[in-house]
């Protein structure tokens, strides 16, 4: 999935957005159009939360079955065919047309690993926790800024870093008897893909929804191929079902995602991204029976606040 990453995207687009060559300004009615495309951008990224919080709810529950890399390949070989059979007939081969296929590379390798430790946590650990510790992407994108590009972060911005990794802290409730080792992997996904984020930001300036889309689903199919050889169960009919259904759902939270950037400023979408928080506890509760605790409240309200609170900041250095 982008699974819950898109804070760390979304907050790097702002931050590259932030960072173009000034150009003049877009006519009034350009302008216009794009402020009334909100609405319809706030119910993409609404939709795809949703999509990403099921999809992730279905990875948890296939994997305490199958072996993770199987149902990754299935889950990615089925998004690229529902992609493509959405795609292609529309755009042709064009779609892959880039003079930006190492970003592309880049981003579907991070998105590979990313998506394998974070399946990988959600076998180990609730899943609403899970999604929360993966939040704290954003943050980790700010420090990779700072180590890999040199950027300065001044002292307000370190602040809500700090801040916000103390909500993870809650969150992990790293105690010798309490802490899950889930956490660890949760933790790798976010400094992963906040990291690599740093590296390949701004690519919706450039790229098409339907170009981000596909290339993705290639390189995630290509990944998930090379597992294969490390563990294979033959699924029933019903859990080929809910694998392929998995696929798609996911693909078309990929898209849905790409889209609300598209059609509105990142600064008016991102904050809904969060419900995927929100619909991964009732997910939770109802399938596995976790009740939240206080310390995953505490510890999400704490990084979902920190993560606002940078995508603020970003979106008034404009």
């Amino acid at each position: 999935m982008q699974q819950s990453n898109g804070a760390a995207e979304a907050g790097a687009a702002l931050k590259a957005t932030s960072e173009r060559p000034s150009h003049p300004s877009p006519r009034a009615g350009e302008r216009r159009e794009r402020a009334e495309q909100i609405p319809l951008g706030i119910a993409f990224m609404l939709t795809a939360t949703v999509l990403f919080a099921g999809s992730s709810a279905l990875s948890k529950w296939l994997v305490a079955t199958y072996p993770i890399g199987e149902m990754l390949f299935v889950r990615a070989a089925a998004a690229l065919i529902g992609s493509s059979l959405v795609i292609l007939p529309a755009t042709g081969l064009s779609v892959f047309r880039t003079k930006r296929l190492r970003d592309h590379m880049l981003r579907g390798i991070s998105q590979s690993c990313a998506q394998t430790f974070l399946v990988i946590a959600f076998s180990l650990m609730p899943l609403a926790s899970a999604v929360a510790i993966n939040f704290s992407a954003p943050l980790f994108a700010t420090v990779a800024s700072v180590v890999f590009l040199k950027e300065t972060v001044g002292p307000v911005r370190w602040g809500a870093l700090i801040v916000g990794f103390l909500g993870v802290l809650l969150v992990t409730s790293p105690g010798v008897d309490t802490f899950q080792a889930g956490s660890l992997f949760a933790l790798a996904n976010a400094i992963l893909f906040g990291t690599v984020t740093v590296g390949v930001r701004g690519m919706t300036a450039t790229e098409s929804a339907e170009t981000l889309t596909m290339y993705q689903m290639v390189f995630l199919t290509a990944f998930f191929t090379a597992a294969l050889p490390f563990g294979w169960v033959t699924p029933t009919l019903q859990d080929w079902g809910a694998m392929v259904v998995n696929g798609l759902g996911n693909a078309l939270g990929q898209y849905l995602w790409t889209r609300a950037l598209h059609l509105a400023p990142t600064s008016a979408v991102v904050p809904f991204n969060y419900f995927s928080l929100v619909w991964a506890i009732i997910l939770g509760f109802l399938v596995w029976g976790d009740l939240p605790s206080a310390a995953l409240l505490a510890g999400s309200a704490i990084v979902v606040g920190s993560g606002m609170f940078l995508l603020w900041h970003e979106s008034r250095g404009r």
